[in-house]
């Protein structure tokens, strides 16, 4: 028998665990965000020019239009999402312009928080069992559920949410994915600095709402997670767009979508130095329902007696996706699209067969 010499075992052993790395290195990974109601029209155009000198909707007009208006939509809309417009839209793709024919819309009827949360996870509307926002284990089987239990992706699915309804969405207790919503704190027996200190702070720092906290916390414990125990699959779904628009506050929904831009690039940078991440990352971005437009008064609203709150949109970008920046063709695209995206990138397809929706053809060919 040939003797094989401990260097040539050492050899061996380096082969194999570079072929291991580069083997693991090669799975895609995704990260979905949704900011809660944020409407297209500030997407692509930017403030609002009749909402943002409107009184009973803005505290300080001089001061909101110093930051956030200029004289073209374009112009505005860099303002309001630099990253998005800046470096996004130059290497992926950004879907929803009405004015130029591309359409994102849910094909659920009813138009706000759950049912459209419902449709982008599970890949299908259900308006005769999701018909409220109320606190019920979701019957349908989200992306999430489906990825978690996979033995490839078991234990490397997580899910952060600003909303307390988000572990009924998600249905933690059945997917056995670990969702961190509302106002729970992270827990485990190796907490990191960061996640101790948001711990600490969290309970200190009132929320202006009951039942969603403030989105920094929910990014933070998002950036934490992801760099501590590195998710193949994350959901982070941010509120307060959403919460302040209800409010009539439009100077704290611009001052929010602003704030969520930085949080996503954020994230953005994160996976592009993490080697886990870096080239092996798609990000998808998109909204639970649009708000109204045409009466100045039902921007504060939607539901499905709100005209254009089924009206939506939907960003890409990350590793083989095409750069086709702002898509100016007609098309017509659905929020119950987005489930059966994510279940082709991660090789999940054969096994989500319940979904309506059909993937996105976004990839580079």
């Amino acid at each position: 028998m040939r003797r094989i010499f401990p260097f040539s075992i050492a050899l061996m052993v380096c082969f194999i665990t570079s072929l291991s790395m580069a083997q693991e290195a090669s799975s895609m990974k995704v990260v979905l965000i949704t900011l809660d109601g944020l409407r297209w029209q500030e997407l692509f155009s930017g403030a609002d020019p009749l909402l943002i000198n409107h009184e009973e909707y803005v505290s300080d007009t001089t001061a909101l239009k110093k930051r956030f208006w200029r004289d073209s939509p374009q112009e505005r809309r860099e303002l309001l999402f630099p990253f998005l417009w800046k470096e996004v839209s130059k290497m992926g793709q950004i879907h929803g312009n009405r004015h130029l024919g591309s359409k994102v819309d849910l094909t659920n009827t009813k138009w706000f928080s759950y049912p459209g949360y419902n449709e982008i996870l599970s890949g299908k509307a259900d308006d005769s069992r999701i018909d409220s926002n109320d606190k019920i284990n979701n019957p349908n089987t989200t992306i999430l559920e489906i990825a978690n239990k996979d033995q490839r992706y078991k234990g490397k699915v997580a899910a952060f949410g600003s909303w307390d309804v988000f572990p009924y969405i998600i249905n933690e207790e059945r997917s056995g994915v670990p969702v961190n919503a509302g106002f729970e704190l992270a827990i485990g027996n190796d907490l990191t600095a960061g996640e101790k200190f948001l711990n600490e702070l969290q309970p200190t720092v009132p929320s202006p709402w009951s039942t969603v906290r403030l989105d920094a916390f929910t990014h933070n414990y998002a950036l934490e997670h992801m760099k501590k125990n590195h998710p193949e699959l994350v959901y982070i779904a941010y509120g307060e767009t959403d919460d302040f628009a209800h409010e009539g506050h439009y100077d704290a929904y611009l001052k929010s979508a602003n704030t969520t831009d930085s949080f996503i690039k954020t994230l953005w940078d994160f996976t592009q130095q993490d080697p886990f991440y870096k080239d092996h990352t798609v990000f998808i971005i998109s909204t639970d329902h649009g708000r109204g437009a045409i009466d100045l008064k039902t921007w504060t609203g939607h539901g499905s007696k709100v005209k254009d709150a089924g009206s939506v949109w939907l960003i890409l970008f990350g590793s083989g996706i095409k750069a086709d920046g702002e898509v100016s063709t007609n098309e017509q695209l659905h929020s119950n699209q987005i489930a059966p995206t994510i279940a082709k990138i991660l090789e999940l397809q054969k096994i989500s067969t319940a979904m309506v929706g059909k993937p996105l053809p976004i990839f580079k060919e």
